[in-house]
């Protein structure tokens, strides 16, 4: 693994947690420093919707709402890196490519308050599953291109 992929991964991290931090703290005016202008975004297996980053980013903001104590664990993402056509370096592999191929596991946790709940409170909802992300290097970074929810289980009180 040379410098650049090394970056590069640390890099990808990093997107990841400005993403888990964006939708907790509800600053979806921060999400385009995660996707592209042209990303696609799909919740449906969570029960959300599917769309582009400004009408999801409503989405979120009226469906979250009910939730303002909300906390996103983001596991060690699997990496895989491609070649774009004429990336003549990353298809020679001496490079990490302009492409990402990220799966990340992932748990959350929803609460009605973001003050302290008795054990058993109504209304908290846990769950987790798997972040597929299509990533592409930009002039600004690394940016997910496409993200796909896999949500793997709920829970609810």
């Amino acid at each position: 693994m040379d410098e650049r992929e090394v970056a590069d991964r640390l890099e990808i991290a990093g997107l990841l947690a400005r993403y888990a931090r964006a939708v907790d703290a509800g600053e979806w005016d921060r999400l385009v420093e995660v996707f592209t202008a042209d990303a696609v975004i799909d919740y449906r297996s969570a029960g959300g919707i599917a769309g582009g980053l400004e009408e999801v980013s409503a989405w979120l903001a009226a469906a979250l709402a009910p939730w303002p104590g909300r906390l996103h664990l983001v596991g060690a993402p699997v990496i895989d890196f491609t070649a774009a056509d004429g990336d003549a370096d990353a298809a020679a592999g001496t490079a990490a490519g302009t492409e990402a191929v990220v799966l990340a596991p992932f748990t959350d946790t929803l609460a009605p308050s973001r003050t302290m709940l008795a054990a058993g409170a109504k209304g908290v909802c846990q769950g987790g599953g798997w972040y597929h992300h299509r990533m592409v290097r930009t002039a600004a970074g690394w940016r997910s291109r496409e993200l796909v929810e896999e949500q793997t289980w709920r829970t609810i009180s």
